[in-house]
């Protein structure tokens, strides 16, 4: 069984853990920073030590983490290299993670990091599969019964939770008005993405609604066969 190791501060995290517990059979490790950390730290390793936190979240296959500072990620990094994680994902953007540096840890250590700004948007790589396969870029099918949406069956999903709560929102929906009220309906659900330029929820927004077209189009159709 693949455990995931999930690295929280503050309000950031806490959806990702109960919806990987809810929606899989993934043992989740998690582990907690503080909420207010300095925004410039000299010696990470030092103030890291220092800090009231569970290292058995190294004992994960992937970590995803929610440190969000450019000080304590490549800390983070480090101890997962070294404890032999297989992949570390970095959620808040290349403005919260020192991409350069997080790269040199992965070619020293051999272990995979990816830096999103959404965790929806997660590529898929051998490394986090067994993640990937459930959460990231969403995969969606639908049933249609007289021009309505009948039922949305999430095949993967936003770690978030956002893609099955527009799943139960959306049933009733005219087909030709799903695309405009699932972009609604994400952009509305309390995510924790950058809001106020485009980006975030807006890309995330953007995602479910491209991906609930395409699925109608790939239900009408095979209906035609």
């Amino acid at each position: 069984m693949t455990i995931i190791g999930v690295i929280l501060r503050g309000k950031y995290g806490s959806r990702l853990v109960e919806t990987v517990r809810s929606k899989t059979d993934m043992e989740v490790i998690v582990a907690e920073l503080p909420a207010y950390l300095p925004d410039f730290i000299d010696e990470p390793e030092e103030f890291f030590s220092g800090l009231d936190f569970d290292t058995k979240v190294f004992d994960a296959d992937i970590i995803i983490t929610y440190s969000l500072h450019p000080d304590i990620t490549p800390q983070i990094a480090r101890m997962a290299g070294k404890a032999g994680v297989r992949a570390l994902i970095v959620p808040g953007g290349a403005s919260k993670a020192p991409v350069k540096e997080l790269e040199a840890i992965s070619k020293e250590y051999g272990i995979f990091i990816e830096v999103d700004e959404i965790c929806c948007n997660v590529a898929s790589d051998p490394a986090t599969d067994d993640f990937t396969c459930f959460f990231g870029n969403p995969v969606l099918d639908v049933e249609v019964k007289d021009g309505k949406i009948a039922k949305v069956n999430v095949i993967r999903g936003a770690p978030c939770g956002s893609t099955w709560h527009l799943a139960e929102a959306l049933v009733g929906t005219p087909v030709e008005d799903a695309g405009p009220k699932a972009g609604l309906i994400v952009s509305q659900y309390p995510c924790r993405a950058v809001r106020g330029n485009m980006g975030g929820i807006h890309e995330s927004s953007e995602m479910h609604k491209q991906e609930i077209e395409a699925a109608i189009k790939r239900k009408l159709a095979s209906a035609k066969d």
